[in-house]
């Protein structure tokens, strides 16, 4: 296996090749991912990045299906921002969810994990707010 992967189309993949699934002392079951993995954001033209060895509970609340989304969404969640370090909403974490979840072609999920992402979860992406944050660029 590669040491870096850029999931540049995530219906071409399969999540579960890239995390272990495993279960810890409080028995839950959590994830493990086994290679960095780098995903593209079109809407808002940022990275995300889930280092080896990151860990993820998997689609909180809902039945873990073999999804990208969960993954790249709990690093958004965890850390609230892009890999360019710029803060990340709320509202942008369960976007992205949905982007995803849109790409593999999962149109129900697309919708349905996008509001329930949005109204319950959030982890540091939530302190940054519910909606877009607007940034202003200088070209000086």
């Amino acid at each position: 296996m590669q040491r870096v992967q850029v999931i540049d189309d995530p219906s071409k993949y399969k999540a579960s090749d890239y995390f272990l699934k495993s279960v810890d002392r409080n028995g839950k079951t959590i994830y493990i991912v086994l290679v960095e993995i780098w995903y593209y954001s079109k809407r808002y033209r940022e990275w995300i990045i889930c280092e080896r060895g990151d860990i993820s509970d998997g689609a909180t609340g809902a039945y873990d299906i073999d999804s990208f989304g969960w993954l790249f969404h709990d690093d958004l969640c965890r850390t609230g921002k892009f890999n360019s370090s710029l803060k990340c909403t709320n509202w942008q974490a369960s976007m992205v969810v949905s982007d995803i979840l849109d790409e593999e072609g999962r149109w129900f999920r697309k919708y349905s994990w996008r509001y329930a992402t949005y109204w319950f979860g959030g982890g540091e992406a939530r302190k940054n707010g519910m909606k877009k944050l607007t940034y202003h660029v200088s070209l000086n």
